[in-house]
């Protein structure tokens, strides 16, 4: 089991695992009295009851709010443990979902699907063994709240779509108050089934969302699948 680590202000993450073959990004916690927010749900319903704990072991706030940056796998699946709380998504990740949560959603069907698409393997080797076997109670969520452009929740923390290769529902994070910037995988190249040569990081999104969130007002990024960086790991990209 992991803990939350303190990243600033009302921040805290519980941490994503440096292994890429588990595909296990971190999740997000925005605490506030008036319910916690989480920022992705991790990758599987057994993550989710960690994350759950580890908010409850910190003596934070308990969520109220979900917000998918986007509607990949290893960030949603970890939902269906959290039935208490309002699920916040882009309109076209929504649209994804809805498709998604009428699959058969079990091991063998996920065998199928890396038999049917080989490019698939190494993601579907991952959700077999992020799920251990534990589908019977699984489903995907699809947003109870969708928006387009974006939307600021209670407390002030700013949810936008910012698009891009990745994803096309890639969402952005900011808690002004704590000066910390959420980025999801936006920036990121495509999922490898779908990878192309030369495909690679989106500099231009990390520049243009430097410019909009700079430093000295903001001073960490923290993106899914890597440590935070401070802003000052930041100054060759502004």
């Amino acid at each position: 089991m992991g803990v939350l680590r303190h990243l600033a202000g009302r921040v805290w993450l519980y941490p994503h695992d440096p292994d890429p073959a588990r595909v296990q990004g971190c999740v997000a916690v925005i605490a506030d009295d008036g319910g916690s927010i989480l920022v992705d749900a991790g990758q599987s319903p057994a993550m989710a009851r960690a994350v759950r704990a580890a908010i409850a072991e910190a003596g934070l706030p308990a969520p109220r709010r979900l917000v998918y940056t986007h509607h990949h796998w290893d960030h949603v699946w970890g939902a269906c443990a959290w039935p208490e709380v309002e699920v916040i998504g882009h309109r076209s990740g929504a649209r994804i979902l809805r498709a998604e949560a009428g699959r058969p959603w079990s091991e063998s069907y996920v065998r199928d699907l890396a038999a049917a698409n080989p490019r698939m393997g190494p993601s579907c080797t991952a959700r077999a063994a992020a799920m251990a076997g534990d589908w019977d109670l699984f489903s995907v969520v699809v947003p109870h709240t969708e928006f387009d452009s974006g939307l600021t929740l209670p407390g002030g923390v700013e949810v936008r779509h910012v698009g891009g290769g990745h994803a096309e529902d890639s969402t952005v994070v900011a808690d002004p108050k704590s000066g910390v910037l959420l980025l999801g995988d936006c920036f990121y190249p495509p999922p490898l089934h779908l990878r192309e040569p030369g495909d690679g990081m989106d500099m231009a999104l990390i520049r243009r969302l430097l410019a909009e969130y700079p430093p000295g007002r903001y001073d960490w990024y923290a993106d899914s699948h890597d440590d935070p960086k401070p802003s000052a790991a930041l100054k060759d990209f502004e």
